[in-house]
């Protein structure tokens, strides 16, 4: 460490966990965890460890703020107590409200919200254990949660960050390089549609650094598509072989 600030980036490349610039971190989804909830799913990226439930379409109250012409789309992040280092606390913080905002606005383009007007539609997303990245997590396991709840899409929703860190592009930041590094860039992308539904950047890149960390963003984000994908398939293509299987 120089001044306080970890080496982010070693002598050989490699990132402070291990990666090369373009790896993601290992990823695991699980979808329909929770009995209750009309749909959910789990992520495991890196040490970040996500729960995601949705409840609806369903009948909105207040009934005031009910649409005439589509459903209301609303989400609540928040990181458990123990979900950091220095335990936090359980009320909703401004950065939970913004998130829970940004989250929203990255997946409503994908959701067909016309088919069910004066209806409400519930992403509930609890950070279990965060280390960088849980916005676009996230954004990744609730996409595959409506999905879950047989909610109609346009496309799944996939979400992952690039950066720079120690001078050097990078996907997929983890916690130390999210603080130390020098530009965090979130992305939210509809793979079929090519569609981009979020992107923030904290920090400065030039034109060609923005470019090619844009690119690389996206190339992660099909990466993480195929694992919904996968996730999804488990879940449904077990369910078709169980009914299948009582004809």
């Amino acid at each position: 460490m120089s001044g306080g600030k970890p080496v982010l980036i070693d002598e050989r490349g490699l990132r402070v966990d291990g990666r090369k610039p373009d790896e993601l971190r290992p990823i695991k989804i699980e979808v329909g965890v929770l009995a209750n909830a009309n749909g959910s799913a789990y992520i495991e990226q890196g040490k970040n460890k996500l729960l995601v439930a949705v409840y609806g379409p369903r009948e909105l109250h207040p009934k005031h703020l009910a649409l005439p012409d589509r459903a209301l789309l609303r989400c609540r992040y928040h990181m458990a107590p123990f979900s950091v280092e220095e335990r936090k606390s359980p009320a909703p913080s401004r950065r939970e409200i913004e998130l829970s905002k940004v989250i929203r606005e990255a997946l409503e383009p994908a959701i067909l919200l016309d088919r069910f007007p004066r209806t409400a539609i519930d992403v509930f997303v609890e950070v279990l254990e965060a280390d960088g990245g849980t916005r676009c997590a996230a954004v990744t396991a609730a996409s595959v949660a409506l999905a879950d709840a047989g909610i109609p899409m346009r496309d799944l929703v996939v979400a992952c960050a690039a950066g720079k860190v120690d001078g050097q592009l990078v996907v997929d930041l983890c916690d130390a390089e999210d603080k130390y590094g020098e530009v965090d860039m979130p992305v939210a992308y509809m793979p079929s549609k090519g569609v981009v539904t979020l992107l923030q950047m904290d920090g400065i890149l030039t034109r060609e650094e923005f470019e090619k960390a844009f690119k690389m963003a996206i190339l992660a984000c099909e990466k993480i598509y195929e694992f919904q994908k996968e996730a999804l398939r488990r879940k449904f293509g077990a369910v078709q072989e169980e009914v299948s299987g009582d004809k």
